[in-house]
């Protein structure tokens, strides 16, 4: 199992609607992402930068493929407005290395 971790970025003054729809996040996203072996996954906010800060384990697949399916598309499509986003609504999201591990 792998633990990756990535940061992305809210536009200006979306923080709150950016929490409300994850605390509202679809049922059948969330099984996608666990059929697909993601685990264990938090998002942070740096409320200062409007950065969010992701962690995951991912067991198996890339995380990256599941951009291929329809329900992760949809949840961008969702999403877009409120991110800095690609042209097809994809996060602009950043992989960031680990430099300390503490178990």
């Amino acid at each position: 199992m792998e633990k990756i971790a990535f940061k992305m970025k809210l536009k200006p003054g979306m923080s709150a609607e950016y929490k409300r729809r994850h605390d509202a996040i679809w049922p059948e996203l969330i099984t996608l992402l666990r059929e697909n072996g993601v685990s264990d996954y938090s998002i942070f906010l740096d409320e200062e930068t409007d950065t969010l800060f992701a962690v995951q384990y991912l067991a198996g697949h890339s995380s990256q493929e599941l951009g291929k399916e329809a329900i992760v598309q949809q949840w961008w499509d969702y999403m877009y407005d409120i991110m800095e986003v690609h042209a097809d609504h994809s996060p602009v999201s950043v992989s960031l290395k680990k430099v300390f591990h503490l178990d």
